[in-house]
């Protein structure tokens, strides 16, 4: 028997991020190999917006958003671990290349 899927409302000001897978081993720019348990500071990762609240006006499902994981709500959908936090935690919302050229993209 499968079970029931859920539809899941945020609150408030709340945002639920799927994290982007990419955020463990990474290189540095001379081609040096950094293992994900290597940990200089603290780092920021990517995540993809999955839900939000009626009060959040800077993000909507489907943004590319920059986060800090570690003092943040975790919760397993369907298998997938998300992340649940307030919309004013959020660091930066990636946005598609302009025309102009002019900002950061990433």
């Amino acid at each position: 028997m499968a079970e029931p899927k859920l539809e899941i409302q945020m609150l408030h000001d709340r945002v639920m991020i799927k994290r982007v897978e990419g955020s463990g081993e990474r290189r540095s720019s001379a081609g040096i190999v950094i293992p994900a348990t290597a940990q200089v500071a603290k780092r920021l990762v990517w995540g993809e917006v999955v839900g939000v609240g009626q009060h959040v006006r800077t993000v909507k499902a489907g943004d590319r958003v920059l986060l800090a994981p570690e003092d943040q709500y975790e919760v397993e959908i369907a298998g997938v671990g998300h992340l649940v936090m307030r919309e004013r935690d959020l660091h930066a919302v990636a946005s598609e290349a302009t025309q102009h050229g002019t900002g950061l993209y990433l």
